[in-house]
């Protein structure tokens, strides 16, 4: 496979996250960060990263925006919901397994 075709790939492949994690607005990131180690803030982050890396000029909410499908603020007070004890504690149990890694 040429670089181009894998670069488009890639393009496509990321664009369908996004627009998946945008559709699964009662999956919350704390249920991510369980799960999978990361979440829509740590996209974003990665997201803006590249951003700087290739002189785009960009700020964390402008990634934000790009990753949520809408200002992070507007997300939060429609979708985000409080953690549980019991999402916090896994949360806690994931952190301390990594730094026992």
């Amino acid at each position: 496979m040429d670089k181009s075709t894998q670069t488009e790939l890639e393009a496509a492949a990321f664009r369908r996250l996004v627009s998946h994690l945008q559709k699964r607005t009662d999956v919350q990131n704390i249920e991510l960060m369980i799960l999978a180690d990361f979440c829509r803030n740590c996209l974003a982050k990665w997201y803006l990263a590249e951003a700087v890396e290739q002189g785009v000029e960009m700020d964390y909410e402008q990634a934000r925006e790009v990753i949520y499908g809408m200002p992070y603020k507007e997300w939060k007070d429609k979708f985000q919901t409080e953690a549980t004890t019991e999402q916090l504690a896994a949360y806690d149990r994931k952190q301390q397994d990594k730094n026992n890694d």
